[in-house]
């Protein structure tokens, strides 16, 4: 019986578990955290062997192969060690695809692949289809693979996912933009990052179809070189294109084959526009699909949006409070600051991955009014941010924050938590870091 061990009790270490035992294997998965008991829960009803609080060696490098959680960094002495031992280590999705037949939409991007990915699967439910949501957003893939039936998974993938992705395909990917993010875990290096983002496209064939952003300088470029068999679908917000989608006097335009679909922007449900490039390439994915317009128009008409994500709270004195924990890279806090078209409060701050400013420098200036910073080590925001807007302050709570930014805002202004940083210096993850933000604005 193959050996296979899986590293990280988190959910898509628990599904990739699950999988693997009831396809035979011998499975050992363990955690240098303490997993929770609900995991343990699962994993003893499943009869799978575990640890947690450490890793013990010699139980995982008899491994015939590692499926790792994308959360630990290639940099983990233990994974080092792996890497030299010459063990294969996959990622959920990689070992999950190989068990699944299932059409695959794949969607991955700095920004905006939650929304377009939560967007597809909404207008494929409302459709009538059969349809998963997974990877980095819903329940484990592999545990839907493991214990339910689909006919199509709409799924999201960050770079950590693709990076421990070999032979899996999609059958239609999205790739909406690539701007730097996480260039701490690609040695500073922007080419590993988009290397990385362009793994969606391994294996696919002339049946499949490629979904991109033509407005992105870095998409288009590396484009270029690298061998494509997929049919190529641009969106774009700035020329006319034959096949995918553009926009034109304010009305989005989508072709795909003989299909055609249009829509004025004025009625789609999110603002913004960046959700403008969500939607077309939504719709294109819908155009694929065999969608009808009238359903592709509902859907992106009556779509909710995401929780933490441009996500507003509550109105307090005529000062809107707008959750956007999810911005965890500067492009995601450029993109709030231009929904946004009042005098901001904005709370940003956290761990840094290597954070350039430069891009939101002239929204701050023009709209931030205060600045709020949120994290342990608020040096770089000071140093760059000092000489840009009125007031800059520091706090290290959610509670905190939410209190200074009350103090100072005025009827009429937002308050925009939206970090530009991972939240992993104060909070669990950017969900704990919205969810007490909101509790915060609920208690004022």
């Amino acid at each position: 019986m193959e050996r296979i061990v899986v590293l990280g009790g988190g959910e898509s270490g628990v599904g990739a578990a699950v999988l693997a035992k009831m396809k035979g294997f011998d499975v050992f998965l363990s955690d240098n955290g303490i997993m929770k008991d609900s995991v343990k829960a699962t994993l003893d009803k499943y009869d799978i062997p575990y640890e947690d609080g450490d890793h013990t060696y010699y139980k995982i490098l008899n491994a015939k192969e590692i499926i790792k959680s994308p959360g630990i960094p290639e940099t983990a002495p233990l994974v080092m060690e792996i890497r030299k031992q010459g063990i294969p280590v996959i990622s959920e999705i990689e070992f999950a695809g190989r068990y699944d037949a299932a059409k695959k939409i794949c969607i991955t991007g700095s920004n905006g692949k939650t929304t377009t990915t939560s967007m597809i699967y909404f207008l494929l439910k409302n459709a009538g289809l059969n349809v998963g949501l997974g990877g980095n957003i819903g329940q484990s893939y592999a545990m839907q693979v493991a214990t339910e039936h689909h006919d199509i998974y709409v799924l999201e993938l960050s770079s950590f996912q693709l990076d421990g992705m070999y032979d899996f395909k999609a059958d239609i990917a999205v790739l909406l933009n690539i701007t730097p993010d996480h260039l701490d875990r690609y040695g500073h290096i922007m080419q590993n990052y988009v290397n990385s983002k362009f793994r969606i496209t391994q294996n696919m064939s002339s049946e499949d179809c490629f979904i991109f952003c033509s407005d992105d300088d870095i998409t288009v470029k590396n484009l270029n070189r690298i061998v494509l068999q997929a049919q190529k679908l641009p969106f774009s917000q700035k020329e006319q294109v034959e096949q995918g989608a553009y926009l034109e006097n304010e009305i989005m335009y989508v072709k795909y084959g003989e299909s055609e679909y249009e829509m004025p922007i004025k009625d789609l449900s999110l603002s913004g526009m960046h959700n403008v490039y969500n939607s077309m390439a939504t719709a294109i994915a819908g155009k694929i699909m065999n969608i009808t317009n009238s359903t592709i128009r509902e859907a992106l008409m009556t779509f909710k949006g995401i929780e933490h994500r441009m996500e507003k709270v509550l109105s307090v004195g005529n000062v809107l409070y707008i959750n956007d924990s999810k911005a965890t890279n500067v492009n995601s806090t450029w993109y709030a600051l231009e929904c946004v078209n009042t005098p901001v409060i904005l709370i940003a701050g956290g761990t840094d991955k290597g954070n350039d400013y430069e891009p939101i420098a002239d929204l701050v200036r023009e709209k931030v009014k205060a600045l709020i910073c949120l994290g342990l080590d608020n040096k770089k925001l000071h140093d760059f941010f000092g000489d840009k807007v009125p007031f800059i302050c520091d706090t290290t709570s959610a509670q905190d924050a939410v209190k200074k930014a009350a103090e100072l805002a005025v009827p009429g202004d937002t308050v925009l938590l939206s970090p530009c940083c991972a939240s992993f210096d104060l909070f669990k993850n950017y969900e704990d870091r919205g969810t007490q933000f909101k509790e915060a604005v609920r208690k004022l």
